[in-house]
């Protein structure tokens, strides 16, 4: 590659960081870009759970470990936060990329019978 290439390409890269520096954005980005999301931290008991239960259905989950993204993982943290207007910000579920919430919720959503619809509705899930 010819240096003007590498160095439009890496402008073009400055810009995308630049605009994804939002915490907020960046956790809407990420969640709409597969049927369903899971933001955790690898060592979380609850996160493991919420993993278990979507593996368990037959949906494979894009899971983002916030503990291992050296790139703004305590951003998004903080950023899941505000969304949910509490202290616990992790497990998080997003399913089409709407967000559904954190373990209490995917659990209330499981046990009343409105998960499967949903993980059908986002095409995580075909039976």
């Amino acid at each position: 590659m010819a240096w003007g290439g590498y160095c439009a390409m890496q402008a073009r890269r400055n810009v995308e960081e630049r605009s994804t520096t939002d915490p907020i954005e960046r956790v809407a980005r990420l969640a709409s870009e597969s049927a369903v999301v899971i933001f955790s931290i690898s060592t979380c008991c609850m996160c493991h759970a919420v993993k278990r239960l979507f593996c368990g259905m037959g949906v494979n989950p894009t899971v983002h470990e916030l503990d291992q993204d050296p790139r703004g993982g305590k951003d998004i943290e903080r950023a899941l936060m505000r969304l949910l207007g509490n202290s616990s910000a992790v497990p998080v579920v997003f399913i089409g990329g709407k967000l559904i919430g954190a373990m209490d919720r995917v659990m209330a959503s499981h046990i009343n019978g409105t998960l499967v619809p949903l993980l059908k509705e986002a095409g995580a899930l075909w039976l």
